[in-house]
């Protein structure tokens, strides 16, 4: 039992740990599109389509990042059910 209740602690302190490194990694990477953003906004020779894609790769990167989280808390998730069987 006791071994039990080690493992929920430690479990806990990995999801703690990787929801505030992925909370920070959000901030890094939402504050980078700004600046991006802005900074091409600024260029002359930037056109709209190379807006276009520059927002296209910056979607398909947040459902990637969506996607990971969502594996990883679905991991969590099972793994807190298999402890609680026991």
């Amino acid at each position: 039992m006791e071994a039990t209740n080690f493992i929920k602690q430690s479990l806990q302190f990995q999801k703690t740990l990787f929801e505030n490194s992925f909370n920070a990694l959000i901030l890094a990477q939402d504050q980078t599109e700004k600046l991006v953003s802005s900074y091409l906004d600024q260029l002359p020779w930037v056109n709209d389509e190379g807006k276009k894609a520059l927002q296209t790769s910056v979607e398909m990167a947040k459902k990637a990042r969506s996607d990971f989280k969502n594996a990883v808390d679905d991991g969590y998730r099972k793994f807190e059910e298999l402890l609680e069987e026991k």
